[in-house]
């Protein structure tokens, strides 16, 4: 018959906060280990996959880490992936030679009536 494991912690129920192996001690001995939850990667704030090169932590984990570690050097590192900030950089000078292009236009108009 299979030895008796006894809980360490108040809870009896099984949320995803009271996870639980059974270890064998060196004393021969069964025992609960209770896990921590599982940390998500943070992700990017446009398309949504996981940030590379930001380690996966539990919130309170970030604090204890340097900032160095949380973020990436580049524009919005710590929040946007590579591929996003490449295309609103894109996005934005596009715009801006829409603007310029739509002025000379508006010029050469303006100079064809006199």
């Amino acid at each position: 018959m299979a030895q008796r494991v006894t809980l360490r912690k108040r809870t009896p129920y099984n949320t995803t906060s009271n996870r639980r192996r059974v270890v064998k001690t060196p004393g021969g001995k069964l025992v609960y280990h209770h896990l921590k939850k599982l940390a998500t990667a943070p992700k990017c704030g446009d398309c949504g996959i996981a940030l590379p090169g930001v380690p996966a932590l539990r919130p309170r984990q970030y604090a204890t880490i340097s900032k160095t570690k949380k973020t990436v050097r580049r524009a919005y590192g710590g929040s946007r992936c590579g591929d996003c900030v490449k295309s609103r950089i894109l996005r934005a000078f596009l715009v801006e030679e829409a603007k310029i292009v739509k002025k000379v236009i508006k010029s050469q108009e303006k100079a064809g009536r006199k």
